[in-house]
């Protein structure tokens, strides 16, 4: 008998004699003395499910899937042989990674209940990321093996024997020093833990003890901990051949849940295949850290070839959005003084998606049909012109950035218009949000310009959205800072533009309806394009 086959021949003894292992420590209550549980022979029982997939399917409950099983392996036979190996784990959202870190745990914590020592793990940060971690240990440790037998400690400690497990922030501010690992140390969401924080307080807790590492999450920039970490383990393993790096993008996962394969592609469908999300998270793709926000390829999707509007078209549903022209906010690209002392004014024809289109279905194409922008005018002068065009074009959304000086404006508007007017107030917060949700609009090719048309205004949208740069945040909150540099120039328009990202939730299919007024004949003749 070769090895291999000897090999299989062990896993089937162990798979089928699992199902008693896992009996023999259940409880007796027909036994005199029943309350010991046969303890004596526990151990002999456990040691047979302390393979990953007998734990996951006798003990757990929860059969892991193979490319989980690949890392539960790899990351208990470190820890059993103390071979003090670091693994890097990547993989797509709602794939398993939790799931596969917290049976690791239960098995680590099982395996070492009678020897002791601590297993330390880490998060960006302690409320939810470091709770949720405990709460889903704490779930799979409700198993036969351990039900009862474990005790939480000081809110974020979970105890099984002599071992125990530790849940650490690794926010910045946050005092970790004085742990020990000796069975595990793990970083959860690596990607958006500080490497000055990890490599300070957290990776000197296993040196001592030869720990075994394991560092989870996606991809996000190029110099992220979990990014540099997998760069330096593909050296080692170039020279040793021992595998450190798993990465699962969504494609593997869909080849065993073909639910999530369903699920991810209408992702690509509303967010498009070039979103930094949908890259990162996903496909497992680095993107750059910061760079020109509107590369060629995503300015070819954002060019259409429709005419713009001189007169309102009888049956168009039509949306205005404003940028008010006033003082800088938070979200400034380089935390520079812009100088919007222009106000910018868009207006788009809202094309509703059909089933038979190729486009996400529910999500309109939002079609520019028109643009005016003015500098100097007074807030009064501005509301008269805001009135003018909302009267004339009759949109069914109206929306105007609230920041600063056009509070006022669009507290009036919203007075005048009701609920047809949408005040977007800026920040930090909600300026990344809107380009995120910007950006989805374009790669998914619903955002259209109209046809050049030699207005100067169109002209300079062009110019600022080549201008435009972005930086991607560090944290947990993947934030974006977005805009044309100060030095650059303006981008009132740009941001106009970006305002339909408000209108993302908005039913165009029903709601209060409008006339919009037919052009008068006599005053067509010397009408000028909006």
């Amino acid at each position: 008998m070769n090895r291999e086959e000897r090999k299989g021949r062990e896993g089937k003894t162990k798979e089928s004699f699992a199902p008693f292992a896992l009996f023999a420590v259940q409880p007796f209550p027909w036994v005199e003395g029943y309350e010991m549980n046969l303890w004596r022979y526990v151990d002999q029982a456990a040691w047979l499910l302390l393979d990953p997939a007998l734990f996951s399917r006798w003990v757990v409950g929860v059969p892991l899937r193979s490319y989980q099983l690949e890392v539960a392996r790899a990351v208990v036979d470190s820890a059993f042989r103390q071979r003090g190996l670091t693994f890097a784990v990547m993989m797509s959202r709602q794939a398993g990674k939790n799931e596969t870190a917290a049976q690791i745990e239960a098995l680590l914590l099982l395996a070492f209940q009678h020897t002791g020592g601590f297993l330390v793990k880490a998060s960006p940060t302690f409320q939810p990321q470091t709770v949720n971690s405990l709460l889903r240990l704490q779930a799979r440790l409700q198993n036969p093996l351990t039900r009862g037998r474990w005790r939480r400690e000081r809110g974020y400690m979970l105890r099984l024997g002599q071992a125990r497990a530790i849940f650490l922030s690794a926010q910045p501010g946050a005092s970790v020093v004085g742990a020990t690992a000796s069975i595990l140390l793990e970083a959860d969401e690596a990607q958006d833990i500080p490497e000055d924080k990890w490599n300070k307080d957290f990776r000197p807790m296993g040196a001592s003890t030869n720990v075994t590492t394991v560092l989870w999450g996606t991809a996000w920039t190029a110099d992220t901990l979990l990014a540099r970490t997998v760069r330096a383990l593909h050296r080692l393993e170039e020279e040793d051949g021992v595998r450190r790096v798993f990465a699962v993008p969504w494609q593997r996962v869909a080849e065993e849940v073909p639910a999530y394969r369903a699920y991810v592609e209408g992702e690509v469908a509303r967010l498009g295949a070039e979103h930094p999300l949908i890259r990162t998270q996903y496909a497992l793709e680095e993107i750059e850290a910061a760079a020109g926000l509107f590369p060629p390829a995503r300015r070819a999707l954002m060019q259409g070839d429709h005419a713009p509007h001189a007169a309102p078209q009888p049956g168009t549903l039509y949306a205005l959005t404003v940028d008010v022209g006033g003082e800088a906010v938070e979200g400034e690209l380089s935390g520079g003084q812009g100088d919007h002392d222009c106000t910018a004014c868009t207006l788009f024809a809202i094309e509703a998606v059909g089933a038979a289109s190729p486009l996400p279905a529910g999500r309109p194409c939002y079609r520019v049909v028109g643009r005016q922008w003015w500098r100097g005018l007074s807030q009064a002068e501005l509301y008269a012109r805001l009135v003018e065009l909302a009267e004339a074009w009759a949109p069914r959304k109206l929306v105007i950035d609230a920041t600063g000086v056009g509070a006022g404006v669009a507290s009036f508007l919203q007075q005048r218009f009701g609920r047809r007017v949408v005040a977007f107030v800026f920040s930090g917060a909600t300026k990344s949000q809107l380009g995120w949700a910007f950006l989805a609009i374009c790669d998914t090719g619903r955002f259209k310009d109209h046809r050049l048309s030699g207005c100067p205004a169109q002209a300079e949208f062009w110019r600022q959205v080549a201008a435009a740069e972005y930086e991607v945040l560090p944290g947990p909150g993947q934030g974006l800072r977005w805009g044309v540099p100060p030095a650059r120039g303006h981008d009132d328009l740009l941001i106009s533009a970006a305002l339909c990202a408000a209108l993302e939730g908005v039913p165009w299919g029903s709601g209060e309806s409008f006339v919009v007024p037919q052009p008068d004949p006599v005053d067509e003749m010397d009408r000028r394009p909006f």
